[in-house]
């Protein structure tokens, strides 16, 4: 299937249809929006990464790739993260 003049919804529509990719999509959401947060948070601040990681305790590298969603950080890290933007973190089931 071509993506060409397909709209993304339909596409990802079809694809979660097939259980495999169904998983993996499921899976990988949770590291998405942790990602995604991390990335409004610091620029709404207005830091960068490397102050972000000063903060956090960690380095940049591992700022970097959590946001570009390469490592899916423990909940000990998001936590160190989420402090150092001044922020609680937060878990709850739906």
């Amino acid at each position: 299937m071509s993506l060409k003049g397909t709209k993304f919804e339909t596409y990802l529509k079809e694809q979660l249809k097939n259980p495999i990719f169904k998983k993996e999509w499921n899976s990988s959401e949770l590291q998405y929006r942790i990602g995604r947060e991390i990335i409004r948070l610091r620029l709404e601040q207005n830091i960068s990464q490397r102050e972000l990681a000063k903060k956090a305790q960690t380095t940049q590298a591992v700022i970097s790739r959590i946001e570009s969603l390469s490592e899916n950080p423990s909940l000990k890290l998001v936590d160190k993260i989420a402090t150092a933007l001044g922020k609680r973190l937060e878990i709850s089931f739906a």
